[in-house]
């Protein structure tokens, strides 16, 4: 069965083979029952009569035997703790190792190494843990050589084939991503057998984030191959799958590196609905109208415009810009349409939470409106971000038109809004519909608009003579602020 990484304490190293402390002479210790295919985690020291309690599993037991009486128990014992060897030092408690020892060893399959007078036991613990610094440092150069060669694959013009190629490479196996359903979508290294493939497949639906409390990652066993599985980032159910014959130290650690990668590559075009968005911007660009190819943004809509600065005033690079998408939820950024403008653009599904505030930023967010009326919900969430700028808070949300206001039909309320303020230019209209916005603050007008508070008196001036108003009427004010809401 399927089982996720097994949450036990880890070793401080990679675990040594017991063949390579048996090939160090200046030691001279030799095997003399059980096996010799054990991997060696720690070594602990013990005269106790039963050591048991004080083990953790994989250990290279040494002792004397001061209070060996029953060998047959002694090794049961061992080898249900877990313990991977035992060393057994003669003299001056024992001439010899005992027969009974060695029998039982056998017996219960736990290698016994007879340890010579002149060998101390902190000797063959300094010794193993010089093998575990030794396997560590291999292990971590192999993680960098593979971690390099796969960032230079993830460069390369087919990035996804290129870093799954890499990775069967650095782990000898199979690389697969596949779908939910179990679906290839690209593969690399030798094909397992048919029953191991499937059994990969089952495996990959095991991690697929299609349902809560899916583990990020699972491992199993199919004969002699090694499976693991990986969930990709981005909640599309993209899985990373390896088939390998063998699992060395380190692996988990250059699968963990593709899976970010691979997460960052893939999340563009998984699933079909990015690839209904994509169609979209496409049809849109060859000339259809927004009406025509709304039914391809799926049942997501209404859609929320956000307009995002940084809050120190730099420009956002590319990188910056949809790292602020992908947490907002969206890959639909633009992170500026001029060369000077510094401002990041991102549409996403409305949705019923509320969009929170990004430390670094300061957000301007529209109202949602359908997919015809993005160019209103653009306009707005630029309006809500001069606002917040002006008034120097994280986060404005352009909010719909609700109370009296609503009661009025909107193609009434947008008739009369075009006559009232037929007399303004848009600049005019603009800037008395943000001073009215900051409750008449000059200052803060200025700062919204980019220009000096004079001519911000200056435009207010102006409104006020061809619209022919007192606009310190609160009267006047509430009706054309009404009007400029509805324009």
């Amino acid at each position: 069965m399927p089982t996720p990484p097994a949450t036990a304490p880890q070793p401080p190293a990679p675990p040594i083979p017991l063949t390579e402390l048996l090939a160090r002479e200046d030691l001279g210790l030799r095997r003399i029952a059980g096996p010799a295919d054990a991997e060696l985690l720690w070594v602990h020291t013990s005269e106790m009569a039963d050591p048991y309690p004080y083990l953790l599993g994989g250990e290279l037991l040494l002792s004397a035997g001061v209070l060996l009486t029953e060998p047959d128990r002694y090794v049961a014992r061992l080898v249900e703790a877990g313990a991977a060897a035992m060393g057994f030092g003669v003299r001056p408690v024992y001439e010899a190792v005992p027969e009974a020892l060695v029998e039982a060893c056998d017996r219960y399959g736990l290698p016994l190494l007879e340890v010579p007078p002149q060998t101390p036991f902190t000797t063959i613990a300094r010794a193993v843990w010089r093998l575990m610094a030794e396997a560590r440092h291999r292990e971590l150069r192999r993680v960098t050589r593979a971690q390099q060669a796969l960032a230079t694959a993830a460069a390369r013009p087919d990035p996804v084939p290129a870093v799954l190629h890499q990775l069967a490479t650095q782990l000898s196996g199979r690389a697969v991503l596949l779908t939910a359903r179990g679906e290839e979508v690209h593969a690399a290294g030798r094909r397992p057998h048919p029953e191991a493939a499937a059994a990969l497949a089952r495996l990959a639906r095991v991690v697929a984030r299609e349902r809560p409390g899916s583990p990020a990652s699972a491992t199993d066993t199919h004969g002699d191959t090694h499976l693991a599985a990986y969930a990709l980032g981005g909640g599309e159910g993209l899985v990373l799958s390896l088939a390998t014959h063998r699992r060395e130290p380190g692996d988990h650690t250059v699968a963990g590196i593709a899976v970010v990668l691979l997460s960052l590559l893939a999340a563009p075009h998984q699933g079909a609905d990015a690839a209904d968005r994509s169609a979209a911007l496409v049809r849109l660009l060859l000339g259809a109208t927004p009406a025509e190819v709304a039914p391809l943004l799926g049942p997501d809509g209404p859609w929320t415009v956000i307009h995002a600065r940084r809050s120190d005033g730099t420009t956002p690079d590319a990188l910056t810009a949809g790292a602020l998408g992908a947490s907002l939820g969206s890959a639909l950024v633009d992170a500026g349409r001029e060369d000077d403008d510094e401002t990041v653009r991102v549409l996403l599904p409305a949705t019923a939470s509320e969009t929170p505030p990004h430390p670094g930023w300061t957000l301007g967010v529209s109202a949602p409106a359908p997919l015809p009326a993005l160019a209103t919900a653009d306009t707005r969430a630029a309006r809500a971000l001069a606002h917040a700028e002006a008034t120097r808070t994280p986060l404005k949300v352009d909010a719909p038109v609700t109370g009296l206001a609503a009661l009025i039909p909107s193609d009434q309320a947008a008739a009369h809004a075009r006559t009232l303020l037929a007399p303004l230019t848009p600049p005019l209209a603009d800037t008395l519909r943000c001073w009215l916005s900051l409750h008449g603050s000059w200052d803060r007008t200025a700062v919204a608009l980019s220009v000096h508070r004079n001519t911000v008196r200056q435009r207010i001036g102006r409104c006020a003579e061809l619209l022919d108003v007192d606009l310190n009427d609160m009267d006047v004010r509430t009706e054309l602020w009404f009007a400029l809401r509805r324009e």
